[in-house]
């Protein structure tokens, strides 16, 4: 039988940078879970989606811990795309890689949930979320030049999609609906109703504030401090509304 030979094809690789959230877990890790058991529950679908990578350089941890921790957020619906910080041991056949190279953004830290402040919103939350090289998530990407101070989005953000946008404010010539959010190296701007989730200043800008006409927002974040609407001041709601941070603590003004 004759073989017949065909020119190889190529086979193309390329490397790309997408935003993942990281967690960094602390001891004793029961706790940490129920921790984080609660701010899924008052953020629903919050990891759905989301690439994660696991922090373990700041914890002694062995390979049946990592195993067990990476089993009990699999049933939690967290995929960790990756680990960092760890020995090169401590992965086998079958588990997530050790990545490396990753720049730190805006940081993320789960504390135990505290009573809320009635006169200024306590932070709840930081979250940590950095450049990964690995497949994109599902979400809408939107870039543009670096050059360009800001982004407008001229159309309702809906339920689902992520509009990311990290060197600098975004315009928003509509709403943010429940499900759906916003993410800015800036300040968040929205002209309709915040129904689902802004942050500002995601890579590490405490300056950044948050504006939008009507405010119903399921969770808002500057400088990775964040807040959910049980924290925040009921009379708020329905309301032309500005945050910005102070400290620890995101603050709220009603604009006229």
């Amino acid at each position: 039988m004759t073989k017949v030979l065909t020119e190889p094809r190529s086979i193309r690789i390329k490397g790309r940078s997408f935003l993942a959230v990281v967690l960094t877990p602390d001891p004793p890790f029961d706790d940490w879970l129920v921790r984080l058991d609660d701010l899924a529950a008052r953020s629903a679908g919050f990891f759905l989606g989301r690439p994660v990578v696991l922090d373990v350089s700041e914890i002694e941890i062995d390979r049946p811990q990592l195993k067990a921790l990476i089993a009990e957020l699999a049933s939690r619906n967290v995929s960790i795309m990756g680990i960092e910080g760890g020995r090169p041991s401590l992965v086998e056949p079958g588990m997530p890689p050790m990545l490396k190279g990753g720049k730190p953004a805006a940081d993320y830290e789960v504390p135990r949930e505290e009573a809320p402040d009635a006169s200024a919103s306590k932070p709840r939350a930081k979250a940590e979320a950095e450049p990964a090289e690995q497949a994109a998530p599902q979400v809408v990407v939107q870039q543009s030049p670096v050059a360009a101070p800001s982004l407008i989005v001229r159309e309702t953000v809906r339920s689902g999609q992520s509009v990311i946008y990290t060197q600098g404010d975004v315009t928003v010539i509509g709403s943010v609906q429940s499900g759906a959010e916003v993410i800015a190296g800036g300040s968040v701007h929205i002209y309709g109703a915040l129904r689902g989730r802004a942050l500002a200043g995601c890579v590490g800008n405490a300056d950044a504030r948050i504006f939008c006409r009507k405010f119903e927002s399921e969770l808002v974040a500057i400088d990775g401090v964040y807040a959910m609407t049980d924290d925040m001041d009921p009379e708020l709601k329905g309301h032309p509304v500005q945050l910005w941070l102070e400290g620890d603590a995101i603050m709220t003004e009603r604009m006229t």
